[in-house]
């Protein structure tokens, strides 16, 4: 029965401190354009508080909106019942002993905190709103506008000048290039590139000027600023970015330039070691000069990539899976395209260590005869005797045989040969006579080794002979050819022996011999 009653007795005390406890009161605000100055939580004669706060709003509102607003001529006057706050012997606001009961301060220091307030705003955003702030808020804009349009002004009268005298000294260029016999079409075509480079820097120019007024303009007005402050943070905050990253990045620059650095010597160092090996001031067992600069090419590529590889983990946005993907695409895309390429340069490599010619060599692939003028790792260039450049893929030429006629020439002397055909009735001696003649008469061949005459078949109406003569002069063989061809034919009519076979006797009366009118007789 005790416990019942101890009960019963804290539920009561708990209801009544709860019935006890004060209700908070909500404050009306006074709002003076869009701001809360205070709050009102008192009523006052027929007044309620919000009717109270809506009246003080309204009177706040008016005597800002005038052209002579003056923050310091609001007044606080203190009574002993009441604190009123004027402005030019009108009334704003009355506070009563009821409001400074709802705050922690006595009725004049509750007075004071709100004359504090309204001055604040006043010389601030109040200010800002009246209707003397916005007419020096539209001054101002007509003059940053003013300002815009002079500015622009100023941009297209300078880069008129600009147009005007590139003009001049590129037509003045052009005319110096002609005297001097320079070919001048393509500086004609290259002029509207830079008259076109010139407006697109103009009109950038402008833009960046209209971009920048923007905020000045928006900036004046107060309902304007958060806009101006947009426009501002989308220029300010990439460049903020930016100079941060650039910040973070400086140690990962340091690596990037000390791998450069190192790797650049290194290669110098290689190139240097090359063309020692080149003028042959330094000598490596079975390695040829000829494969001194095509090892350092090599060398090269494979040490710049793999400072590339080194390299990569430090770039920006290396571990983005963006760039990441586009660099495989951009591999898959290179692997797949330049299939054809890639076989060229590796038979370009077979070939420089296989040596089957050099620079200067006189060739023969396929069906093309000419001098080698170029080598690389993709294609091979040969110019033939008639003058025409031909550009051959180097696995092209790994796959099919090469003649070389100078390799041997200097040390052997290449072997021109040529044939004829001798009847029976001309002794084998004579023969061999003449055509060694006709050889040492040629120049460009060589007397030692003597040239010699091989009979290679002996046929049914005639024997035919090949005359080999040594030559150092591979890159003239079509001339030499020509040259011994004459002196044959001079040296057999001289002689009195014909240069044909015995089957063209059919054919004709056989009463004369088939040579020129000068020669005949001189055998006899």
């Amino acid at each position: 029965m005790l416990h019942r009653y101890l009960i019963l007795v804290l539920l009561i005390a708990a209801f009544s401190a709860k019935a006890q406890k004060p209700v908070p009161v909500k404050g009306e605000p006074v709002i003076v354009n869009r701001d809360t100055l205070f709050k009102l939580y008192a009523d006052q004669g027929l007044l309620s508080a919000k009717e109270r706060a809506s009246l003080v709003s309204k009177r706040l509102s008016t005597i800002v909106s005038r052209l002579d607003f003056d923050p310091d001529s609001l007044i606080l006057k203190n009574d002993t019942a009441i604190s009123v706050i004027i402005y030019k012997s009108q009334l704003i606001l009355a506070i009563s002993n009821k409001d400074a009961s709802f705050s922690e301060l006595d009725r004049p220091q509750l007075a004071a905190s709100y004359l504090v307030i309204l001055k604040k705003k006043s010389t601030g955003s109040l200010q800002n709103y009246s209707f003397k702030a916005i007419a020096r808020g539209v001054l101002e804009a007509i003059s940053v506008i003013a300002g815009l349009l002079l500015l622009i002004w100023a941009v297209n009268r300078t880069f008129k000048w600009i147009n005007r005298k590139s003009l001049t000294w590129w037509e003045s260029r052009i005319a110096k290039l002609g005297k001097k016999g320079a070919p001048v079409g393509y500086a004609v075509h290259l002029l509207p590139v830079l008259t076109n480079l010139l407006r697109v820097a103009r009109l950038l120019i402008i833009i960046l000027l209209v971009y920048l007024a923007l905020p000045i303009a928006f900036l004046i007005f107060p309902w304007t600023k958060p806009i101006a402050t947009e426009l501002l943070s989308y220029v300010i905050n990439p460049v903020e970015r930016i100079l941060l990253a650039l910040i973070h990045y400086i140690p990962n620059l340091l690596t990037i330039a000390v791998i450069y650095i190192v790797t650049r010597y290194i290669v110098k160092l290689v190139k240097f070691v090359a063309r020692e090996i080149e003028n042959g001031d330094f000598v490596v067992k079975n390695f040829y000069p000829e494969w001194a600069f095509p090892t350092y090419n090599i060398i090269r590529i494979l040490l710049y990539t793999f400072m590339f590889v080194v390299i990569f983990p430090y770039l920006p946005g290396s571990d983005s899976r963006v760039f990441q993907g586009v660099t495989l695409f951009f591999g898959v895309l290179f692997s797949f395209g330049s299939s054809s390429a890639i076989s060229n340069i590796v038979a370009g490599i077979v070939l420089t260590y296989m040596r089957p010619f050099k620079i200067g060599d006189r060739v023969r692939v396929g069906e093309i005869l000419g001098d080698v003028i170029e080598k690389n790792l993709l294609i091979t260039r040969i110019r033939t005797s008639k003058n025409e450049d031909i550009t051959v893929p180097n696995s092209s030429i790994l796959s099919g045989a090469t003649t070389n006629y100078s390799s041997s020439s200097k040390k052997l002397g290449l072997i021109l040969n040529t044939s004829i055909a001798i009847g029976y009735d001309t002794s084998w001696p004579v023969v061999y006579k003449l055509l060694i003649d006709a050889a040492l008469a040629t120049e460009g061949i060589n007397a030692r080794p003597e040239p010699f005459v091989l009979q290679i078949s002996l046929n049914e109406f005639h024997v035919t002979y090949q005359l080999n003569a040594y030559t150092s002069l591979p890159n003239k063989m079509s001339t030499l050819y020509s040259r011994l061809h004459q002196n044959i034919q001079d040296k057999f009519n001289e002689a009195g022996v014909e240069i044909m076979s015995p089957h063209f006797n059919s054919l004709r009366d056989g009463n004369a011999i088939s040579i020129p009118g000068d020669y005949k007789g001189a055998g006899k």
